[in-house]
């Protein structure tokens, strides 16, 4: 395979979902309450607060160039307007030990799980947040921004709009809380192949996976736009963008007009928002077939199933880039992966993909990077720790780290291209 010069191989996590002991987020508050909607809590996570030396060093050893992580927010402010120095050195020291490893880091100041005092005061949902959001962003990047070539202010912006496709209008906050408590039980068998539990807790007001109201979403968008602008006056020399859920809409004969809506949704009404970013993170996983009737289920299609219920469809990220080039931006693949407990369909898998993403690159389309997800077997939110993305297997109960053979075969396409 044959890549640009300087083009970014890496893998990516989530603060929430590989650090551990993450106690001041609402995550945690939801995932620990009676009737939880997670089939289990995160717990330890993969203890990554403590060991992100060595996973990155495992990184390095793997051939890979880069590492998309992110900084918990709820760690650096865990009470309005006071600022943790641990926290913050912390994460200086994620990044130096980046540097020392040859790995460029790519930051992520959002992925999800928020300080529980914001979402106590609406969250999502607040006229406030854009506010406090530039202003948690300005200082982190005051502090170590000189460390951060890269930083994506929000990880999947538009995924309320995706949620709120997939459990119908959205219309009104009792069915938003219903719809979205039957979703997640859904998920959880799909996840575990075996009947789950009835999900009887309701997710308070404003949390970010379940903000899709009209105005949440503008929330967001002018989230977005102010954290940059916080992120430029802090760190000039910071590239700043943001990530977006992208799935492959095909439409069958009969359902054009409404495959073009759901690609509104979910990229063409953000546009507005991302006017003088400097990239779009692109995060893809599978398709979207539409019919004259509305999405065919996953299940439905014929194809092979991962473990969260996805079609096993690797070739949806070649259509995603070349979709999303029209917005002008350089482009980064920031998530691409499979949950899968057979290693072979994760090398199947990669292999496609980045065979899609050659092939683009060939053609003229600007990617930069590919960052699979994820460098961890690791917390799945809702559906715990049964679902494996991971490059790396982790045994929870020693935190022993053991790389699979998709993880070399992917180190070894980033180590065949390193100076091509």
């Amino acid at each position: 395979m044959s890549f640009p010069e300087g083009f970014l191989w890496g893998a990516a996590t989530a603060a929430h979902q590989v650090e551990g002991g993450n106690v001041n987020s609402d995550f945690w508050a939801l995932e620990n309450q009676p009737g939880s909607m997670f089939v289990e809590p995160s717990g330890d996570a993969c203890d990554h607060y403590r060991l992100y030396r060595q996973d990155i060093a495992l990184l390095s050893v793997l051939g890979l160039n880069a590492y998309r992580f992110s900084i918990e927010w709820a760690r650096v402010e865990p009470a309005p307007g006071r600022y943790s120095q641990s926290a913050l050195a912390h994460y200086a020291e994620v990044l130096r030990a980046c540097r020392d490893q040859g790995i460029t880091p790519m930051v992520t100041l959002h992925h999800f799980s928020n300080p529980r005092w914001l979402t106590e005061l609406g969250g999502w949902e607040n006229e406030d947040t854009p506010d406090r959001f530039a202003a948690y962003c300005g200082t982190v990047m005051r502090e170590i921004g000189p460390m951060i070539p890269y930083a994506c202010t929000i990880n999947e912006a538009n995924i309320g709009e995706i949620i709120r496709r997939l459990i119908g209008s959205g219309e009104g906050r009792d069915l938003h809380r219903e719809a979205v408590v039957g979703l997640a039980d859904d998920r959880a068998k799909m996840g575990a192949g075996t009947e789950a539990t009835p999900a009887r807790q309701r997710p308070p007001r404003g949390i970010f996976l379940f903000t899709f109201s009209d105005e949440g979403l503008d929330i967001i968008r002018r989230a977005h736009a102010q954290a940059r602008d916080a992120i430029r006056q802090a760190s000039p020399a910071t590239k700043v963008g943001i990530t977006l859920a992208l799935q492959d809409v095909q439409a069958q004969p009969g359902g054009e007009n409404a495959a073009d809506e759901i690609w509104a949704g979910q990229f063409t009404d953000f546009l507005p928002a991302m006017e003088g970013d400097d990239f779009i993170g692109v995060q893809n996983y599978s398709r979207v077939v539409v019919g004259p009737s509305g999405e065919i289920a996953a299940a439905d299609t014929g194809g092979e199933l991962t473990q969260m219920g996805y079609e096993f469809y690797p070739q949806a990220l070649e259509a995603v880039l070349r979709r999303a080039a029209a917005a002008g931006l350089p482009l980064f693949v920031t998530e691409n992966g499979i949950a899968t407990g057979d290693d072979t369909r994760r090398t199947e898998f990669i292999r496609q993909a980045l065979g899609g993403v050659e092939r683009a690159v060939v053609d003229g389309t600007d990617v930069r990077g590919y960052f699979y997800w994820s460098a961890l077997d690791n917390f799945e939110w809702m559906l715990g720790y049964r679902p494996t993305f991971g490059l790396v297997a982790v045994d929870r109960a020693t935190q022993r780290r053991t790389i699979k053979d998709s993880a070399r075969f992917l180190g070894g396409i980033a180590g065949r291209n390193a100076l091509a």
